[in-house]
């Protein structure tokens, strides 16, 4: 008979749980977080075990590795679907937990998640890391600037480049108030000086990816961009359809049908905010910077026209979304002209 395992990951213990085919529970176990131990703890029921489930979290992609590498039946389950069903529990316990998730993986009630690869983690940690630093220059900017305003003292609109003059300028006669902003200015020099060393590492990644430089030639896309989405998307084959890439950014809006009732609310925003964020910024882009006309753009135009910009706007990101998607699986670069994508 084929038995189910569920593991619920903490940070130093995980607890494993393992059911038969009827549901009934064959052992429980409280084991070290690490591949190896669960490794040597699973491998007693290897020959009769049909699934391993693993909900996704900040461990499972390693776990995961391990685990697989071992020869072991694992799957990173979709959270959401999990939650369901551990919130019919009363009682919500560790142990309770990989009960759940072994009789989720016995009744085949679940989503697989997938596991990106080791290079697309490493593109991920990349852009992460340097959305982080970005983050961090504008809340001491904004910061620096809440301080000042306090005095009456106004930056107004300045360059990133012009900063920290700007503020030199206005503090000039004002000694103790410069003692107390001058730490802030040398966190954002540092910060300023490690963002542009992580920027130049996503040039040099994007600059021998021959995909990233294949996203590059849509309006709007730039290098960020292009590395935030396909460190995302990994591998394009695993969506089916191009238009499932938006939903699964939660670029499409909300739906509620019951009986006489049907609204369409905003976006969901499920799935990675990143690469949303991205497609928000590519789609701003292209609709206020790029001079150079394309379908894109004018199919943007007209639904601005008729539902405003910023609806637009996001209509733009998850359009933009399945375009790249596209371009990739085909392998062709951005057609500015229906004349050019029907000649293709």
């Amino acid at each position: 008979m084929k038995q189910y395992a569920g593991i619920d990951v903490s940070l130093k213990e995980s607890h494993v749980c393992i059911v038969d085919g009827e549901g009934r529970i064959v052992s429980e176990a409280v084991v070290a977080s690490e591949p190896e131990a669960l490794a040597q703890h699973l491998l007693k029921w290897q020959a009769s075990l049909g699934r391993v489930g693993l909900e996704a979290g900040p461990l499972s992609q390693w776990l995961h590795a391990g685990l697989k590498a071992a020869g072991l039946p694992v799957l990173c389950i979709e959270t959401r679907h999990l939650k369901a069903a551990l919130g019919a529990m009363r009682a919500k316990t560790d142990r309770n937990d990989a009960r759940a998730i072994a009789q989720v993986m016995r009744v085949g009630w679940y989503r697989a998640v997938h596991v990106k690869t080791p290079e697309a983690q490493e593109q991920v940690a990349l852009v992460t890391a340097r959305k982080l630093l970005v983050n961090k220059l504008v809340d001491v900017e904004n910061s620096v600037r809440g301080l000042l305003r306090g005095f009456g003292l106004k930056l107004g609109a300045v360059g990133r480049g012009r900063f920290e003059a700007r503020v030199r300028e206005q503090l000039d006669g004002a000694p103790r108030l410069l003692a107390i902003i001058e730490p802030l200015l040398i966190a954002r020099a540092a910060l300023k000086d490690q963002l542009a060393v992580l920027h130049r590492q996503v040039l040099q990644a994007v600059r021998h990816d021959h995909v990233c430089r294949l996203l590059m030639t849509a309006p709007g896309v730039g290098p960020v961009v292009a590395l935030t989405f396909k460190s995302a998307i990994d591998e394009p084959a695993r969506f089916a359809r191009s238009k499932a890439v938006g939903v699964h950014f939660g670029l499409t809006p909300r739906k509620h049908q019951s009986g006489e009732s049907d609204r369409s609310g905003p976006i969901t925003k499920m799935g990675d905010e990143l690469v949303r964020t991205a497609l928000y910024e590519a789609a701003s882009t292209l609709l206020h910077r790029v001079q150079r006309w394309s379908w894109l753009k004018a199919w943007a135009v007209r639904v601005a026209r008729r539902r405003g910009a910023k609806r637009a706007q996001v209509a733009l990101a998850r359009r933009l979304a399945v375009v790249l998607h596209r371009m990739w699986r085909d392998g062709t670069e951005f057609r500015w002209s229906r004349a050019e994508a029907a000649m293709a």
